[in-house]
């Protein structure tokens, strides 16, 4: 490891020294521009949070690829702090960190973790892809990359040993391996646990405060993989060396991800051996137009489909107390005979792999990272009714220290679309507390004053008549909670 002081040293430079900032970030009240047209008054823009601002939160956004070079850290990392979100998934790259038996050099992932740590960014490093250096050692990238022999899988040992040693002070979350389970592979889920426990244990080891995400699943339905994998663990009576398992749900409606067969099955299968290891959603995210292959693909996205995918895949998870993560930070170009985007970031890119502006989504993902801190939890208390027949999603939140209160809303019967009609709706929500509540767009940060007339309130349980929805989530939210936590730009 390299000597602390030497990258305190760099660490310090990044804080106090001249950082480029992002070029095409757009800071007015109208950064976002929709048809959407809400008969209240507006008051104010959600202001954005950097993440020097925020002091920690359950959203994850992606960076991962870098490993083999499909994205460019340093086009775009200067995007992140403004951002808002609080971590990062990135991925080792065995491969690409030991190209000679033995000797590894971490300078490519230095550089982006003392960014990360520099700018207050936690990063969760997954420990994936074999190296065919040695042989049996495996391949680089996604398909039929583990390893098959012993020496394949000593080296990997030393790899992990060598990586955790490596990252210990700056790193404390792990995930192990991508997609294993991927439908294009031959990994047996036995094969994978023993992977997972080797792995662990070696991580562990070193550092026994490690959080380790083990299995990074492809599928969020197919609970006979899970319990085949699980079983494995929980006989070796190893279960304690994880904290979560992680899934990755793309489903073209995000909530079909939430029905019985979805991920209440894979809770349920693990509850059935544990109450001590929790599901975390560890990628997942919608295209910003037609892409050929890839999750989600052969549908005609836009923008703005995606912007509401992203922001429904969030508050959808940690509506079900979830940690989520967003993939991904920017535009990816897969390598092959001819380059192939994959157009799910944040950022437009291009087969070059610069960062040419924020899509929509980069703001939507902007407002809700302002908002939804660490000292945003759940009204286990809450509830609401509705006499209306349109599906919908509702969840409150209840901020700690003040007890103030946020609800949020969405029509979310279909798969996001580009219209902005929204529907006139009638909603109680109860064991709730507002003085003042106000309407918050989240798709353009737009806030507005719900007029008296507009609800009305008995004990705990408030009726608000006529709230516009429509199928992006929006707020009903205390308005000294947006105001007097400097959320609101007013105007």
């Amino acid at each position: 490891m390299r000597k602390r002081l030497m990258r305190c040293a760099f660490i310090m430079a990044l804080l106090y020294g001249n950082v480029a900032s992002a070029q095409f970030i757009d800071t007015t009240a109208q950064r976002v521009k929709t048809p959407l047209k809400i008969p209240y008054k507006q008051i104010g823009t959600i202001k954005p949070r950097s993440t020097k601002q925020i002091e920690a939160s359950r959203i994850t956004i992606g960076c991962e690829t870098l490993d083999r070079d499909f994205a460019d850290f340093n086009a775009y990392k200067d995007y992140l702090p403004p951002l808002g979100i609080k971590k990062i998934r990135l991925q080792s790259g065995w491969a690409k960190t030991e190209k000679q038996k033995g000797v590894y050099d971490w300078k490519w992932l230095d550089s982006i973790i003392d960014f990360a740590v520099a700018n207050k960014i936690v990063p969760w490093l997954e420990i994936s892809y074999g190296n065919p250096l040695y042989e049996g050692g495996g391949g680089t990238g996604l398909l039929n990359s583990m390893m098959t022999t012993e020496e394949g899988y000593a080296a990997w040992d030393r790899y992990v040993a060598a990586i955790v040693n490596h990252y210990k002070g700056w790193i404390n979350e792990w995930e192990i391996w991508n997609e294993p389970d991927h439908p294009l592979q031959n990994n047996l889920p036995e094969t994978v646990a023993k992977l997972n426990l080797r792995t662990a244990t070696v991580i562990k080891a070193i550092q026994p405060e490690a959080k380790i995400a083990g299995l990074a699943f492809a599928s969020h339905s197919d609970t006979k993989y899970f319990d085949q994998f699980l079983k494995v663990i929980a006989d070796s009576a190893k279960m304690n060396l994880f904290t979560w398992f992680t899934y990755h749900s793309y489903a073209m409606r995000p909530e079909d991800s939430y029905r019985e067969k979805g991920v209440p099955a894979l809770q349920k299968v693990l509850a059935g051996y544990t109450d001590k290891v929790a599901m975390r959603q560890g990628e997942n995210g919608a295209p910003s137009t037609y892409i050929p292959s890839y999750a989600l693909d052969k549908y005609y996205w836009t923008e703005y489909t995606q912007a509401k995918y992203d922001m429904r895949r969030v508050l959808g998870d940690l509506g079900r107390d979830i940690e989520t993560d967003i993939f991904t930070i920017i535009d990816i170009r897969y390598a092959g005979k001819e380059p192939v985007m994959n157009n799910k970031g944040l950022i437009e890119s291009d087969i070059t792999l610069i960062a040419i502006r924020p899509k929509v989504a980069y703001y939507g993902l902007q407002n809700i990272a302002a908002i939804f801190d660490s000292k945003l939890n759940l009204n286990p208390a809450f509830g609401y009714t509705t006499a209306s027949k349109e599906s919908m999603s509702v969840f409150g939140y209840t901020q700690d220290g003040t007890k103030k209160q946020v609800v949020t809303v969405w029509l979310d019967g279909k798969i996001p679309s580009n219209a902005f009609t929204t529907t006139p709706t009638d909603i109680m929500l109860q064991n709730v507390q507002f003085t003042q509540p106000v309407y918050v767009d989240l798709l353009t940060g737009h806030v507005y004053d719900i007029p008296a007339g507009a609800w009305s309130k008995q004990g705990n349980h408030y009726t608000f008549k006529n709230i516009p929805l429509y199928d992006s989530p929006v707020l009903i939210a205390e308005k000294s909670l947006v105001i007097k936590n400097k959320i609101v730009a007013r105007g």
